[in-house]
C-alpha cells in the first residue's frame, strides 16, 4: 500500500478486477449460503438519451442507483441495476444534418463514449442486459404491441386537429407542449388537421387515477399530485337538448358539472372541433373565417381567462324554463378537459363569467347573497350558503332539495345521464419523422390500410437515409416504401410515419428482465423481476413518461402479457444540479452570450470576494448571472470526465451525494469537491499509518465484544444505527457526514490505543469501510484488501453488512451519579451509564474531596446499585 492517495490508479485497478470477475452479472436463481433463492430487488434509472456526453445530472441519478444496489447486495439481496439507451428521436436527426452523418452512426458513436464514461464511474451495471431502442431486436416488440392494440381497438386512426410543430415538422402530444411551445424546438405550436394513429389512454383514465391512491404509496406526493391534475377527473351530467337548423330539429348533448346550478345557465358553448361546426359554416363566412383564424393561431396560454368566441346563429331551449339560450362557438370548452359542448353558468364558472362579460351575454344570480353584487368570486364556497335564489317557483329552496327536483324532472323527460370527463386526451402516436419505430401498416389501393402480419416483423428502418431537415426521407426510399400486399398480391406501399419515441420508453424496463433478442418477454424472468422496486429519475418526467409507462403496463396486463398493472413500486425524483452563470451582452442584438467558468479569469480579494471577471481569450469583462440549472443554453455545465481525471470517481460520487438531499437541487461547488477529496485522502492516510499494526490481526466481524472500550464502541454503533436508518430512507447525504464523524472518533481512539485494543480498532474501522463502500466503492475496496479482510470475508461488495449490538447501544454516556459516605450525600459525578462497581470506584478514589473524607478511616463495605447509588460505609 502506497502512502499517497492516487485515485486514478486505484480506481482503474479495482474496475479491472470487477470486469475480470464479471461481478455485476445477475442471475434469477442466485442463492445465499443456506441454498435459498435470494430475495430480488430491481433498481432502475430512467433510460438516458445518448446525447454524446454524460452530464452531472446523469452522474447524480446513476450514483443514487449504484449506492442502493451496493447497500442491498451487502444485505444479501439479489439486485439488478441495468442500463439502456433511448436512442430514437428528433435530436439525432438534427445532429445528423449538422454533422453530415446518419442518425444511426451518430447515435452509436455517442453510446460508445457515454458507456465508457459510465464504466469510469464504477457503476454496478449488468451490461449483458443493455437495451438500445433503435435496434430492430427491440423495436420489433413496439410493432408487435401496436398490432395487438390495433386489433383490440386500443389503437385507432382518425383525422384530427393536432398540435403541429412547424420547426420539427411533426405532431406533438398535449403533454409535449410547454407554454404553447414545442418541448424540443421551442417553436410556437399550430393546429393542423391530419390523419394519424391514436392510443386510447382515456379508456384507462379511471384506472390510472384509482391506482394512484391504492398502489403508489412509495411515490413523492408532488408527483402524485401532478399525475392527478393531468388526468383531471371531473364528475357531472350530460343533458340532451334540441336545436333547429335548416328547419330540422336535431339533438346535442351538453355537459354541466352540477344539476342544481342549471337555472343559472344563460348560454352554451361548443368547441371549434365540434361535429356541428360543418353544418353551421356552410352558409356563414364570418364563422368560417373565425374558425380558420383560430386553427392557425398558436395554442393559447391556459392561464388566459379571456377566451374568444362567435355566435353560431342557432339556439337551444332551456330544459326547465323553456327559454331560448344561444349556442356560441369558442376556442375553449372547459379549457383542457375532454369536452366539446357545455352549458354555461357565468355565476358559477370563472371562465364563463369573463366570457359572458366580454360578449355582453346574460349573467343570472342563483345564490342568495344579501347586499352583494354577483360575480364568480362569491361562488367559490357557495355550498356554505345552501339556499338558491331563482325568482320563480324554486326560489329559496335548499340545494339538496333543488337537485332532487331537477333530476326527477330530467329523468321523466329522459334527457340526462351521469358523465365523467377527463383532462387527459388520447395519445397521438404518429410522427412524421424518419428516426423512429416504423408503423407496421401497408397501404394498398385495393385492400386499403392493412396491418403487417406478425410473422413479417420487424419492419426494419433503413440505417442510411439522406436528411434535408424538411421531408421524411422514408417517402423517397424505394427499398423501404415498396411492398407486395399479402392479400391481393399487388404493389403497395408502407406507412412512412414512425411512432412517438415515448413508446420506446414506456416498457423498456420490462425488457431488462428478458434481454434475449428473439423473445418478447420471458414469463418466469419477467415475473421474477417486475415490478421495478425503485425507479429513479428527474421531476421533469413526472407527467409524460410516467403516465405513458403506467398506461402501457395496464394495456399489457389486459393483453395477458404481464400480471402486474403498475410498473414502479417506489420513485425517487432527484433534484437538479445548479451552477453559476457568466455572460456579456452582444452590442448589436442586446442578447446575452453565455460563457463557461473555465473560459473566465476570476480574481478575488483577501476576503475571497470577486473583484474581476475577464475572458481569458481577449480580456473583455463579463458579468456573473444567476445560479441556474446546468445546461447547454447557459453554458454552465461541468464535464464529469475532466473532474474524474482530477479527483477520481469516488470523490465525485461522495460530493454529489453529500452536497444536498436527493430530492433537492444541488449547487456545484469547487470547495465542496476539494473537501470531499480531503476526507478520502485522510481516510487513506489513516489506514496507511495504522496498517502495520492491524493488518495481520484477525477479527470476527460477526461477534461484537462489549467487555472493552465501551465508550468507543457505543459511539461507533450509534453512528451505525443512524446510518442504517438513513440508508433505508434514502438520506444519503447524512451518511457521508456520519462517516466523517466516525473517522474522527476512530482516529482519536487510535492515538492512545493499546495493543490489546487493536482488534477492536480494526473491527470498528471495518464498520466505517462498509458504511462508506456504497458511496465510494473503489477506495474502500482497496483498503479492505490491504487490511486483509478478503481472506475470511471476501471482497467488500459481498461482505456482511455490519450488525448493531443492542447491548452496546444500552450503554449511554453522561448520567449524574450520586456518591454517599455513611448515607450522607457528598457529590454528584458525571459518568457513562452502565459502568460497573470497580470502574466507578477508580473514578471516585481519584477525587480529592472523597479521599479527604475517608483518609485514615476503615472501609467496612460499599453499597452499590448500578446507575443509582454508591455508598461508602466507614468507621
Amino acid at each position: 500500500m502506497q502512502y499517497k492517495y492516487e485515485p486514478l490508479i486505484i480506481e482503474k485497478k479495482v474496475q479491472k478486477n470487477w470486469k475480470k470477475k464479471n461481478v455485476f452479472k445477475v442471475y434469477e436463481n442466485s442463492k445465499n449460503k443456506k441454498g435459498e433463492i435470494k430475495k430480488k430487488f430491481f433498481t432502475c434509472s430512467m433510460i438516458p438519451y445518448p446525447s454524446g456526453k454524460l452530464h452531472m445530472g446523469h452522474i447524480r441519478n446513476y450514483t443514487i442507483n449504484d449506492i442502493l444496489y451496493r447497500y442491498l447486495r451487502m444485505n444479501k439481496f439479489n439486485v439488478l441495476m441495468p442500463m439502456g439507451w433511448d436512442a430514437f428521436g428528433m435530436p439525432a436527426e438534427n445532429a445528423a444534418i449538422i454533422n453530415r452523418k446518419s442518425p444511426y452512426q451518430w447515435t452509436f458513436e455517442n453510446i460508445k463514449y457515454m458507456k465508457k464514461q459510465m464504466k469510469s464511474m464504477g457503476f454496478s451495471i449488468d451490461w449483458s442486459r443493455e437495451i438500445i431502442t433503435c435496434k430492430p431486436e427491440y423495436y420489433r416488440w413496439n410493432q408487435l404491441m401496436f398490432l395487438k392494440m390495433l386489433k383490440k381497438g386500443i389503437i385507432y386512426k382518425k383525422k384530427e386537429f393536432v398540435n403541429w410543430d412547424p420547426i420539427d415538422k411533426t405532431v406533438l402530444a398535449n403533454e409535449q407542449i410547454i407554454n404553447g411551445k414545442g418541448w424540443r424546438s421551442g417553436a410556437l405550436i399550430k393546429k393542423k388537421k391530419i390523419s394519424m394513429y391514436f392510443a386510447k389512454i382515456t379508456k384507462y383514465a379511471p384506472k390510472l387515477l384509482e391506482n394512484i391512491e391504492k398502489k403508489l404509496q412509495g411515490w413523492p406526493k408532488k408527483v402524485i399530485e401532478m399525475q392527478k391534475k393531468w388526468i383531471g377527473k371531473l364528475k357531472g351530467f350530460n343533458i340532451k337538448l334540441f336545436y333547429k337548423i335548416n328547419k330540422k330539429k336535431r339533438k346535442i348533448w351538453f355537459f354541466i358539472e352540477k344539476i342544481e346550478i342549471l337555472m343559472g345557465a344563460t348560454f352554451c358553448l361548443i368547441s371549434i372541433n365540434h361535429k356541428l361546426i360543418k353544418k353551421i359554416i356552410k352558409n356563414n363566412i364570418y364563422i368560417k373565417t373565425f374558425i380558420k383564424k383560430e386553427l392557425k393561431n398558436q395554442i393559447k396560454n391556459k392561464k388566459n381567462i379571456f377566451k374568444k368566441g362567435i355566435y353560431s346563429g342557432i339556439y337551444i331551449y332551456h330544459p326547465l324554463t323553456k327559454k331560448k339560450i344561444e349556442i356560441w362557438i369558442s376556442n375553449y370548452v372547459f379549457s383542457d378537459y375532454n369536452c366539446n359542448a357545455k352549458i354555461c353558468v357565468p355565476t358559477y364558472n370563472k371562465e364563463d363569467f369573463f366570457f359572458a362579460k366580454k360578449y355582453n351575454l346574460p349573467i343570472k344570480q342563483i345564490i342568495n347573497f344579501k347586499n352583494k353584487k354577483y360575480n364568480y368570486y362569491l361562488y367559490k364556497n357557495w355550498h356554505k350558503n345552501k339556499i338558491l335564489k331563482f325568482n320563480n317557483k324554486y326560489n329559496f329552496l335548499f340545494i339538496k332539495k333543488i337537485k332532487k327536483i331537477f333530476l326527477k324532472y330530467l329523468k321523466y323527460k329522459n334527457i340526462y345521464k351521469k358523465n365523467i370527463i377527463f383532462r387527459l386526451h388520447d395519445w397521438g402516436i404518429s410522427r412524421q419523422r424518419y428516426w423512429g419505430t416504423p408503423i407496421p401498416i401497408i397501404h394498398c389501393k385495393q385492400c386499403g390500410e392493412i396491418p403487417v402480419l406478425e410473422k413479417d416483423l420487424p419492419i426494419i428502418l433503413p440505417k442510411k437515409c439522406f436528411l434535408d431537415g424538411i421531408n421524411n426521407p422514408l417517402k423517397k426510399n424505394k427499398n423501404f416504401l415498396n411492398v407486395i400486399c399479402y392479400k391481393c398480391k399487388k404493389n403497395a406501399i408502407r406507412e412512412t410515419d414512425t411512432m412517438d419515441t415515448f413508446i420506446d420508453s414506456s416498457w423498456y424496463y420490462m425488457k431488462y428482465s428478458s434481454p434475449e433478442k428473439n423473445k418478447f418477454l420471458i414469463k418466469k424472468k419477467n415475473e421474477f423481476w417486475m415490478p421495478v422496486d425503485q425507479y429513479i429519475g428527474g421531476i421533469e418526467h413526472a407527467i409524460l413518461h410516467l403516465l405513458y409507462a403506467r398506461f402501457w403496463t395496464k394495456v399489457m396486463k389486459d393483453l395477458n402479457l404481464v400480471k402486474f398493472d403498475e410498473p414502479f413500486k417506489k420513485l425517487i425524483t432527484q433534484g437538479m444540479i445548479l451552477n453559476e452563470t457568466f455572460y456579456k451582452k452582444c452590442k448589436k442584438t442586446g442578447k446575452k452570450i453565455w460563457f463557461n467558468k473555465e473560459e473566465i479569469d476570476i480574481k478575488y480579494n483577501n476576503n475571497k470576494k470577486i473583484i474581476s471577471l475577464k475572458l481569458k481569450k481577449n480580456g473583455k469583462n463579463v458579468f456573473i448571472g444567476k445560479i441556474e440549472k446546468m445546461s447547454k443554453s447557459k453554458n454552465n455545465g461541468i464535464d464529469p470526465q475532466k473532474k474524474i481525471k482530477i479527483y477520481g470517481a469516488d470523490t465525485i460520487r461522495l460530493f454529489i451525494i453529500f452536497a444536498a438531499p436527493l430530492n433537492q437541487d444541488l449547487i456545484w461547488s469547487t470547495n465542496g469537491i476539494n473537501g470531499s477529496f480531503k476526507f478520502l485522502e485522510k481516510l487513506w492516510k489513516f489506514c496507511f499509518e495504522n496498517l502495520k499494526y492491524i493488518k495481520n490481526i484477525k477479527v470476527n466481524l460477526f461477534n461484537n465484544n462489549i467487555n472493552k472500550n465501551k465508550k468507543f464502541n457505543y459511539k461507533i454503533h450509534k453512528i451505525l444505527q443512524n446510518s442504517n436508518f438513513n440508508y433505508k430512507h434514502n438520506k444519503y447525504n447524512t451518511i457521508v457526514s456520519n462517516c466523517m464523524k466516525m473517522l474522527t472518533i476512530i482516529n482519536k481512539f487510535s492515538k492512545n490505543c493499546k495493543k490489546e485494543n487493536l482488534p477492536n480498532l480494526k473491527k470498528n474501522l471495518s464498520i466505517l469501510l462498509r458504511i462508506l463502500y456504497p458511496i465510494s466503492p473503489h477506495i474502500t475496496s482497496t483498503l479492505w484488501i490491504n487490511l486483509k479482510f478478503t481472506k475470511e470475508y471476501g471482497d467488500i461488495l459481498d461482505a456482511p453488512w455490519p450488525k448493531i449490538n443492542k447491548d452496546i447501544l444500552k450503554y449511554k454516556k453522561n448520567i449524574i451519579f450520586p456518591i454517599y459516605i455513611n448515607g450522607k450525600f457528598q457529590k454528584n459525578i458525571l459518568i457513562l451509564k452502565n459502568l460497573n462497581k470497580n470502574e466507578i470506584k477508580k473514578i471516585i478514589f481519584n477525587s480529592k474531596k472523597i479521599l479527604d473524607k475517608i483518609k485514615k478511616k476503615k472501609i467496612l463495605k460499599i453499597i452499590f446499585i448500578p446507575n443509582k447509588i454508591f455508598n461508602i460505609v466507614i468507621i
